[in-house]
């Protein structure tokens, strides 16, 4: 057993990454990591910070206590959640003040915060906690004819600050040798670090649609097998909007985007439908017809 851990999905994954959540389950069970299901996780306050800084930090300190009172470290899948969670465990931890604010407000919910609680993406935990050379030793298809072109995404690692020193946000490092782990080749393309656009999307969409095309441009370039990355809301942007690009720009990418735990199932011998690659919007034409053929040996 590596651990238990208490699984926050956040909004978007529960609605619009399922396919994230039933792979990260499976491997996680896989590898003895036991995911519990906290009654209660809320949203983290991520939408609520810009507008009124004090209630997204209620709302991330709410989710905090709950973990607390069951004595588990939270695992995040979505990277603004990550980012939104850590830093309200940071700011409670180090201002007593704010400290004593929060649990006042908190009071009335019979919630307290203590400050005992770490919140580490779901990433991170399989990198840190498990190892490459433990996933190494789980995999059991090679998935070396793949090429994957990586996004780190921006609430992965940064601010860096809030993480500890883990990687290195301006060369990182981990996802790709999670991804080699699994025996796939990562590919190099430009402007690796771009931003999906996700975070003015609803302000300024033509602008953010031009970031998404823009990295779709610059993996397509070097033909990459798919996308891998690590947070719903960059799907969304990459996946789920991809038509949209695609209409807007009057072009055609047809680019594959995985969540790194299916990649990683499948590697492990898991089937498509347990890694959920049927709720892919672009199929991995080239994954399934390779994951096909390794059911009938």
């Amino acid at each position: 057993m590596t651990g238990q851990y208490a699984l926050y999905l956040g909004c978007t994954v529960p609605v619009r990454g399922m396919n994230y959540e039933m792979s990260a389950r499976r491997v996680s069970e896989r590898l003895g990591v036991e995911l519990i299901d906290i009654d209660g996780f809320s949203c983290c306050g991520f939408p609520a910070k810009p507008l009124d800084w004090q209630a997204g930090l209620l709302m991330a300190a709410r989710n905090l206590a709950l973990a607390e009172a069951q004595g588990l470290d939270i695992l995040t899948l979505c990277s603004a959640c990550t980012g939104t969670l850590t830093e309200a465990n940071h700011r409670l931890k180090e201002d007593a003040k704010l400290r004593a604010w929060t649990n006042e407000q908190l009071a009335d919910l019979d919630h307290v915060y203590k400050g005992t609680v770490r919140v580490r993406h779901f990433a991170r935990m399989l990198y840190e906690e498990v190892g490459v050379k433990r996933l190494r030793e789980e995999v059991t298809v090679n998935l070396a004819d793949f090429k994957f072109a990586l996004h780190y995404g921006c609430h992965y690692l940064k601010p860096s600050h809030l993480y500890d020193g883990f990687d290195d946000p301006e060369n990182p490092q981990s996802l790709d040798r999670l991804v080699e782990a699994t025996s796939a080749r990562v590919a190099r393309y430009e402007d690796e670090s771009q931003c999906c656009g996700g975070g003015i999307l609803g302000f300024d969409e033509e602008t953010a649609l031009l970031l998404t095309k823009q990295k779709l441009d610059h993996v397509t370039a070097v033909q990459a097998d798919a996308m891998v990355l690590i947070c719903p809301f960059c799907s969304i942007m990459y996946e789920a909007n991809q038509r949209r690009v695609e209409k807007f720009y009057e072009t055609e990418y047809k680019l594959p985007v995985l969540y790194y735990p299916q990649i990683l199932g499948l590697a492990m011998g898991f089937s498509l439908e347990e890694m959920g690659i049927k709720l892919n919007r672009v199929k991995p034409r080239k994954l399934i017809k390779f994951a096909s053929r390794q059911v009938g040996k």
